[in-house]
């Protein structure tokens, strides 16, 4: 009998591995259209922003390269970054960029140490708390011209003022009657923008108040830590990037204000910020190409602000999306 011979072994045929199928999606015409579709209804937002808020951003930056005088038309010339370089080097500018540093950082520190305390408070349950929180978010929907009128008129007016009035209350007939706005210019000016701003941190920071772990709360109550322990090592770090945002964005709001200054003091007595400053070069001065490089300067400033308090809230939906 014959044996079967058996073939030898060769090598195993390599299977080829499939091709991943080539998609057309997003290249073909129907899928530009459709994208396009779903677009279209906020095409006429985008326009309109591109015209009320670049458009004159453009227009502002043309004529701050001029040397331009309303009173003298025909004297316009191109003058390049020498605008920039007076707004720079004005010493009344440099007094208003001071003042309006110091405003600033004042207002927006006081706001939120006060915010803060009405923050706590009314993170506690305490009957009427609703109608408190009402009463407290008050001043700061406010109409600004409204508000800095209430301040002049019905508390810093030395003659029929709620203030100079409790002092005579209070200490009779030969009670001290301060001319507020005289006697203290800056500091009235504060004052008002204070009051106005701090229901805007009290809320930004009793929404990070009620973000709290209610465990680690509990837990380091249970190992006995007291309030002040609890509130140094628990509720202020978690409030960092809240006190972040508060005093970015109350800093890109007053560094612009404008309804303050002008309702209180008219700009007087050393309380002229850059905002004022601007309006009068532009409106008094008739200098048209200097007040928009210096308002070319304050729009590049409130951008650095703007970009940083993205930052922060972008770092704060991080954080809680990680929560």
């Amino acid at each position: 009998m014959s044996t079967p011979t058996i073939p030898a072994a060769g090598p195993r045929e390599k299977k080829e591995a499939p091709q991943p199928r080539k998609t057309t999606a997003g290249t073909g015409p129907s899928n530009r259209l459709r994208a396009w579709v779903t677009r279209a209804p906020l095409l006429p937002a985008l326009v309109f922003m591109i015209v009320v808020t670049q458009l004159p951003f453009v227009a502002t930056l043309v004529i701050s390269l001029f040397d331009w005088n309303a009173l003298y038309p025909q004297a316009r010339a191109f003058s390049g970054f020498e605008n920039y370089a007076e707004v720079l080097s004005d010493s009344e500018l440099r007094d208003s960029v001071l003042t309006t540093a110091v405003l600033t950082a004042v207002v927006v520190l006081a706001s939120l140490v006060f915010g803060l305390l009405l923050a706590l408070l009314l993170d506690r349950g305490f009957r009427g708390r609703g109608l408190v929180r009402t009463l407290l978010i008050a001043p700061f929907l406010l109409v600004p011209v409204a508000a800095a009128l209430l301040w002049k008129h019905v508390l810093y007016n030395p003659e029929y003022g709620l203030l100079n009035g409790m002092l005579t209350w209070l200490f009779g007939e030969k009670a001290p009657q301060p001319d507020w706005v005289a006697e203290m210019p800056l500091g009235a000016v504060e004052v008002a923008l204070i009051w106005q701003w701090t229901p805007f941190m009290m809320l930004i920071l009793l929404a990070g108040l009620q973000s709290r772990s209610t465990d680690a709360l509990e837990a380091a109550r249970i190992d006995g830590a007291s309030a002040w322990q609890i509130f140094r090592y628990l509720t202020l770090p978690h409030l960092r990037r809240y006190l972040e945002l508060g005093t970015l964005l109350g800093s890109i709001y007053i560094v612009q204000n404008f309804d303050a200054v002008f309702t209180i003091t008219s700009g007087g007595l050393g309380t002229a910020n850059l905002p004022y400053t601007i309006y009068q070069t532009f409106y008094q001065g008739h200098e048209y190409g200097l007040a928009s490089a210096a308002g070319v300067l304050v729009v590049l400033g409130s951008l650095v602000i703007a970009t940083l308090a993205l930052r922060v809230v972008s770092s704060l939906f991080r954080e809680e999306a990680r929560a």
